[in-house]
């Protein structure tokens, strides 16, 4: 009998307080190589502090985070960045001067290791590895714009092309299609098939139903901090808990008859 494979990420009773305040209670999940996890949930239910826990920016306060089997729980940010896991944020993050290239080249200089002494001159493999990772998000074409003069689409694009230069196993990505419009997130959506198909397993945070549920091969509801329901997007409609805590059944039948036309609701 085969060993099961050991999870890319893997959470066992994650906990993340603020004082008398629990953003995140006892959470457990795991994630596959090359999978994408979807997580949804009302605002204020602990998924970007779940980001920020995963990440090492608020380390948790209870539980095990392992990355390939590494426990990576109290690594600094830095560190759990070169160990392979890297972030997009809701906010469009950027050094508003300097050009689209010139924000990836960072990612790429900085993301892969540590610089105890940083040159100011940028090397060869380092260029080739920015002008990939916009090629991969279909950047190329704004690569020497200033980024302060970018539209949001592009911002958030290349929010995506700075974390794929450091050639992460992990993508964690925070609402990457807020504020957009439906071609917009049509332009993202393909965006994010690409770099899964690049072999980078992904963790995305989203409150656009169409986008969570096209994308990702299971999905997880969170709410007050704890699990609500895991599962494949199909089932997510025919789950009561679901429907009157995020849904509501409006939103809840027209994203069942959009599933149905697209042949991946479950009819349970």
């Amino acid at each position: 009998m085969m060993a099961a494979a050991v999870p890319l990420l893997s959470c066992r009773n994650v906990g993340k307080s603020f004082g008398a305040l629990t953003a995140v209670n006892n959470l457990s999940f795991d994630v596959g190589a090359g999978e994408i996890l979807g997580i949804g949930g009302p605002n204020g239910a602990g998924k970007t502090t779940l980001f920020e826990v995963i990440s090492g920016l608020n380390p948790a306060t209870a539980g095990e985070i392992r990355l390939a089997g590494e426990d990576i729980t109290r690594l600094a940010p830095e560190a759990i960045c070169h160990a392979g896991i890297a972030r997009t944020f809701q906010l469009n993050a950027g050094f508003d001067s300097l050009t689209a290239r010139e924000n990836v080249q960072v990612g790429a200089y900085f993301g892969r290791e540590n610089r105890a002494m940083p040159t100011f001159r940028i090397g060869a493999a380092t260029k080739k590895l920015a002008d990939e990772a916009l090629a991969l998000v279909g950047l190329e074409a704004s690569a020497d714009r200033i980024t302060g003069k970018l539209p949001v689409l592009e911002r958030k694009l290349l929010m995506m092309a700075s974390a794929m230069a450091t050639r992460p196993k992990l993508l964690l990505m925070d609402e990457p299609v807020g504020g957009l419009t439906a071609k917009e997130i049509d332009r993202v959506m393909q965006a994010v098939r690409t770099i899964k198909a690049a072999g980078v397993t992904i963790i995305l945070i989203e409150h656009v139903m169409r986008f969570l549920v096209q994308l990702s091969d299971r999905v997880m509801i969170m709410h007050h901090g704890e699990k609500l329901f895991e599962g494949a997007p199909g089932n997510l409609v025919n789950d009561r808990a679901v429907v009157e805590v995020y849904l509501g059944k409006g939103a809840s039948e027209r994203l069942k008859s959009f599933m149905q036309a697209a042949g991946a609701v479950s009819h349970g």
